[in-house]
């Protein structure tokens, strides 16, 4: 059997996961379970590792990469010890390259195939679906995701939560990072605003849980009555005029109760051959849908139990429809659709809302065209006028030997005929013409509209009436018929326009391309409205602009267009070349509606790409800042020490410790000059404004001045470069800050045994400067990431700098007409290739 998963989620680090992990951990051993540590990361906080005491802990599996040891959770070892329950912390992690998986998460669901419970935790800016979010939020990327549907199949899951002014001062308690961190921290991914929008976040995920959860239970245990644990306002609509003031209305009521959902339903008819216009219906979609609502369609002959069906369905605690739009006379015959769904909507509250459109009765539609062609119709009725004497004359020899049911029976298949032909009117007309003719030939006494017996007057009767009837069927099927066939045709057109939205090509011109394809106009032209609105502006082009168009002639204006549909104030869409019948305009205008939806999210689209550059040099700002509070700070505080120590009378210093704390303030200070230099040179290149004077240098000359501006760290560097070189083009403090940036960082990050080298080479019309060291590396998919700058993520350690250094070195490099490109150096470690141009090719004797 499998084990059983429980997540321990957070809104940010440091609110106490792994505490509740060991704390629960700790509690089940108490009672009596089997339990061991797989994994627990403490971050050397002392109150978490005291909960490790006494515990179990599996060993963690070594993996070597790249010349560097790692430890992980050794899957194989906890399987194999088969506890009942295993703590696992850090369920997003991902593992080092030679793992067993490649993240934490497969290993858990190995041991929990293995029948074991599993304890694990997770921060929600790892979920993958707020990955985004979160960025948006603090401005930073978030590199390890996990899946939301991992989180989700959990069989419990529980929020630690924490304010964010408790958060902080946990941090400044020095609970959660070192005190040399805390600044930086709380300057940056913890400010106030982050952790409120992510423990928001995280309140909302978990709450989207637990409705899950709800509806499964209710499922399950086949309760269909509402439960009210959340507000959920289901809005009714019919595509009609009242449409928008339910919704605003319906959006007051949500407004209200914090956390509310709004949906907006509308119930079409089954046969699908009436309904709504689909225009309004369109337009009232995006006004639920700018209001942060949802909206549905179902389908259902009975309006009143679809409504509550869904309703239901949606575990809703609230229906808002609009007051009945039919007039007295035809509410005295029916209740009507909102006092049939009052009646049956139990614990649901209904709301009517009164409107313009109420009691004034429905909208009538156009009026439908008549379902036989004229041409038809003509011909029913010649059919009538020949049919009637024709039929009379060849019976009348035989009126003796003939009786008169049958006589009855052939004027009836004249009728039908007829019906079948030119529809209901000729055949009733027939239908009364063959009364008049059997009661005046063939029914006793003859010649006189007198019926002496009974049986024949019925018999009369009930040939008209069953003529009538029959013509009325036949005229009603074709009338079916046709509008079957066109709401057929409508229907393929509106599905080839969803069709096109889905597959990417809601652009403007595409979309008016395909409506003037579909109607086989000459030209569709969406216009914009310049200025509020005047009586005259229809025919005036200057109080129009062309937004798009298709098509050889645009439209100026509506009025030179053959068919125009107006979208809303602002907006009209003009078509030419030919006019459009009534049914054909509902279709132009649910294109018109989509036509607004597209135009709207080019515009917002535009406004996001403007907004971009606006948001990367805010980012860019917030970062700066961020940096100035932590990376300043550190080497300030290391010289003003060392200064103070120095002056200090109540200490006698020996000269070595003079010359030690000299060296550290002097240490300090070059590394502050350093800083600030980048930071100024980063700020000029993002405003495009750094002053560059290329000339001709040699390498030999400018690679050990470099070496040297690395203070005491120049004793683990070694050059190797040739003196036959020629010389590159390029700025020489340029190219000296480049080499500093990289060297300074090969060196931080390479073992301290072995020495970073320095080497260059000569390939055709460029020189290659390439920093050797023997680190960990990095993979090869990072090697894009480690160039942007202001690089901190979550958990990880922000005492490593700003993470400034190559992305200004590459960009200083490019500046210059280089190129800056890592490379992994054979056997481990990491290469950075400087490309340079050459002045001249030397001529080679």
């Amino acid at each position: 059997m499998r084990g059983r998963l429980r997540v321990y989620l957070g809104a940010a680090p440091g609110v106490g996961k792994t505490y509740a992990m060991l704390g629960e951990g700790r509690r089940a051993r108490e009672r009596g379970r089997d339990v061991v540590v797989g994994l627990v990361e403490t971050h050397d906080r002392p109150r978490t590792a005291a909960l490790l005491e006494g515990m179990e802990v599996i060993p963690r599996r070594t993996v070597v990469y790249r010349g560097a040891a790692f430890t992980e959770l050794d899957v194989g070892a906890v399987i194999e010890r088969a506890p009942k329950v295993a703590l696992i912390d850090e369920l997003a992690h991902t593992n080092v390259p030679g793992s067993r998986n490649v993240k934490r998460w497969q290993d858990i669901d190995e041991i929990l195939d293995a029948g074991i419970d599993v304890v694990s935790t997770v921060n929600i800016q790892h979920l993958e679906s707020l990955n985004d979010v979160v960025q948006r939020i603090t401005g930073i990327p978030q590199r390890e995701t996990i899946p939301d549907e991992v989180v989700r199949r959990a069989d419990q899951i529980e929020l630690v939560d924490m304010s964010p002014d408790a958060l902080r001062r946990r941090m400044a308690h020095g609970n959660v990072y070192a005190p040399e961190k805390v600044s930086a921290a709380m300057a940056n991914y913890f400010r106030v605003g982050n952790l409120t929008a992510l423990r928001e976040l995280a309140l909302l995920w978990v709450a989207g849980k637990v409705d899950e959860q709800l509806d499964r239970y209710r499922a399950d245990h086949g309760i269909e009555g509402t439960w009210e644990a959340r507000e959920r306002i289901v809005i009714a609509l019919t595509g009609g005029p009242e449409g928008g003031t339910l919704v605003r209305r319906a959006a007051r009521i949500a407004a209200r109760t914090k956390g509310a959902d709004l949906l907006a339903v509308h119930v079409t008819s089954a046969d699908g051959l009436a309904g709504a216009d689909p225009a309004d219906l369109a337009r009232q979609r995006v006004l639920v849908e700018s209001l942060g609502g949802t909206y549905h369609q179902v389908v259902g002959d009975d309006i009143p139990r679809a409504l509550l069906d869904f309703a239901q369905g949606v575990n809703a605690t609230q229906l808002v429809l609009g007051a009945s739009r039919r007039g007295r006379f035809a509410q005295l015959l029916a209740r009507g659709v909102g006092v049939e769904t009052t009646a049956r909507s139990g614990s649901i509250d209904v709301h009517l809302v009164t409107h313009e459109a109420a009691k004034k009765g429905r909208r009538r539609l156009e009026r439908s065209r008549a379902a036989l062609t004229r041409k038809r119709r003509l011909f029913g009725w010649a059919m009538a006028a020949a049919g009637l004497p024709l039929l009379t004359a060849a019976l009348v020899p035989f009126r003796d030997v003939i009786a008169l049911p049958s006589e009855i029976l052939l004027f009836l298949s004249l009728v039908i005929a007829v019906a079948l032909v030119g529809g209901t009117w000729p055949a009733i007309v027939t239908a009364v013409g063959g009364f008049l003719l059997l009661n005046w030939f063939f029914t006793p006494p003859l010649y006189t509209w007198t019926v002496h017996e009974p049986d024949s007057f019925f018999a009369l009767v009930v040939f008209v009436l069953v003529a009538a009837a029959v013509s009325a069927i036949v005229d009603l099927a074709a009338r079916r018929t046709r509008e079957a066939a066109r709401a057929r045709a409508d229907a393929q057109v509106l599905s080839t326009l969803a069709g096109h939205v889905l597959r990417g090509e809601a652009a403007l011109p595409s979309l008016l391309g395909r409506l003037r394809e579909t109607f086989a106009l000459e030209s569709v032209t969406l216009l914009e409205r310049l200025a509020e609105p005047t009586p005259d502006d229809q025919a005036e082009p200057a109080a129009w602009r062309i937004v798009a168009t298709s098509g050889a002639a645009a439209c100026a204006s509506p009025a030179v267009a053959d068919t125009d549909v107006a979208i809303n104030d602002k907006l009209v869409l003009a078509a030419r070349g030919r006019l459009l019948d009534a049914s054909d305009r509902r279709v132009l205008e649910a294109f018109a509606a989509e036509a607004a939806v597209a135009l709207r999210q080019e515009r917002l689209q535009q406004e996001a790409e403007r907004a971009r550059p606006l948001a990367e040099a805010d980012r860019m700002r917030t970062a700066l800042l961020a940096a100035v509070s932590h990376d300043l700070r550190s080497p300030l505080s290391a010289a003003k020490a060392a200064v103070e120590s120095l002056r200090s009378h109540e200490i006698d210093w020996t000269p070595q410790d003079r010359d030690e704390l000299l060296a550290t303030a002097d240490e300090s200070l070059a590394r502050l000059d350093r800083l600030v230099e980048n930071l100024l040179d980063m700020s000029r290149l993002q405003a495009g404004v750094l002053g560059l004077s290329s000339q001709p240098i040699a390498l030999d000359e400018v690679v050990p001045h470099a070496i040297d501006e690395l203070g005491p760290l120049r004793d683990r560097v070694e050059g190797d470069i040739p003196l036959d070189l020629p010389e590159v083009l390029a700025d020489p403090a340029l190219l000296e800050r480049v080499l500093v940036n990289l060297i300074s960082n090969a060196v931080r990050h390479g073992p301290s045994e072995q020495k970073v080298l320095i080497t260059a080479s000569w390939h055709d019309d460029h020189v290659e400067i390439r920093v050797i060291d023997r680190g960990p590396g990095i993979p090869r998919e990072a090697h894009d990431r480690v160039f942007l700058p202001f690089q901190r993520l979550g958990d990880r350690d922000n005492g490593a700098g700003v993470g400034l250094g190559l992305a200004l070195s590459r960009g200083l490099t490019e500046a210059m007409g280089g190129t800056l490109v890592p490379e992994e150096t054979p056997g481990g470690g990491l290469t950075m290739i400087v490309s340079l141009p050459i002045h001249f090719r030397p001529v080679t004797p």
